[in-house]
């Protein structure tokens, strides 16, 4: 099959799953004592990032390392592309300034891992144990201890709940007779789906590289991470209709954040040594520009939620969208 088609079909199945596992999500979080933050960033976040998983272990299995750790760090720049955008459209709602303040810990955890990776690139210290980067064990610890805080935070401060009747109204229709086991079920099942579509992704867009003679790191960076965070955009998009503003955002946050966990998986597989020590230099300017988008982030989340002055709520937004494609510009 043309690598372009195949490329195509995947990509919507992935998107329909998407719609659904946001569906679930939402009835889950509603249902349960987790929480929209907490289930946007562990379940909706993980389900949502299956895709990074497959994509970073077949291109490890290809033997292509550049693409592995490319796609995560260029599904990172694109969710908070997606982010952005969005905050934008629904710009009246102000998102950023109704969500749980737990989110900005949740970026400040992801801003922490891609420093960690861009010094390691830069500065490897050889250091490994069974093989695998020291520098990734610090990751899972770092992981580990952050999320039972998040956990913490949202049980000691309740979630705001800002939806307009509207929203409310379509809130209920989607989520009406769905039972909690019902969505535990059909979460599972369009997890797996969107699991699966990830490695046909990945074959895809490593023929599209080898036919079209792209750079393999721009391949990973840019065209598969955008793919692989098709997800992320439909979750996002269904979150917002649902009026679950905590789900949105956690998702997008969280996914940037289990994402880094994947070079843990991909160091793992990688018997080459450390995986970071193998890349290419313009690895590293991708993870500077994810870097630089979250700590606008950061900036935006603080702005939003202590700023009185709202007129220029959306700057941020667009200096974001306008450094991402500086990074696409620099990337090709």
């Amino acid at each position: 099959m043309d690598p372009f088609v195949l490329f195509a079909i995947t990509a919507a199945v992935t998107v329909y799953a998407a719609v659904k596992l946001s569906v679930y999500a939402d009835v889950i979080s509603e249902r349960t004592s987790l929480g929209g933050m907490m289930v946007g960033m562990l379940l909706l976040a993980g389900a949502t990032s299956l895709p990074e998983v497959t994509t970073s272990t077949t291109a490890i299995l290809v033997g292509s390392p550049d693409i592995a750790v490319g796609n995560v760090l260029g599904s990172n720049l694109f969710n908070l592309l997606i982010l952005a955008v969005f905050d934008i459209v629904y710009r009246r709602r102000k998102l950023l300034a109704q969500v749980h303040s737990g989110h900005q810990l949740s970026a400040v955890v992801g801003l922490g891992l891609m420093g960690l990776v861009l010094i390691t690139i830069l500065v490897p210290t050889g250091i490994t144990i069974f093989g695998i980067g020291i520098e990734m064990f610090a990751m899972v610890i770092f992981y580990v201890y952050a999320m039972r805080e998040m956990s913490a935070q949202e049980r000691a401060v309740p979630e705001i709940a800002a939806a307009s009747e509207e929203d409310s109204a379509a809130a209920e229709i989607q989520g009406k007779g769905v039972t909690l086991r019902a969505a535990k079920w059909g979460f599972a099942a369009s997890a797996l789906i969107i699991f699966a579509s990830g490695s046909l992704l990945t074959i895809a867009g490593d023929q599209i590289a080898v036919s079209t003679g792209i750079d393999a790191s721009f391949v990973g960076s840019f065209l598969i991470a955008a793919a692989t965070s098709l997800p992320e955009v439909v979750t996002v998009l269904v979150a917002l209709r649902l009026a679950n503003y905590n789900l949105a955002v956690g998702n997008i946050l969280g996914s940037n954040v289990f994402n880094m966990l994947i070079l843990v998986l991909a160091d793992v597989l990688f018997r080459g040594g450390p995986i970071l020590e193998a890349v290419s230099p313009g690895i590293a300017v991708t993870a500077l520009f994810a870097i630089m988008l979250n700590l606008i982030v950061i900036a935006h989340l603080l702005y939003a939620r202590y700023s009185n002055r709202r007129r220029l709520y959306v700057v941020p937004s667009i200096v974001l969208i306008v450094v991402y494609f500086v990074a696409t510009y620099v990337m090709f």
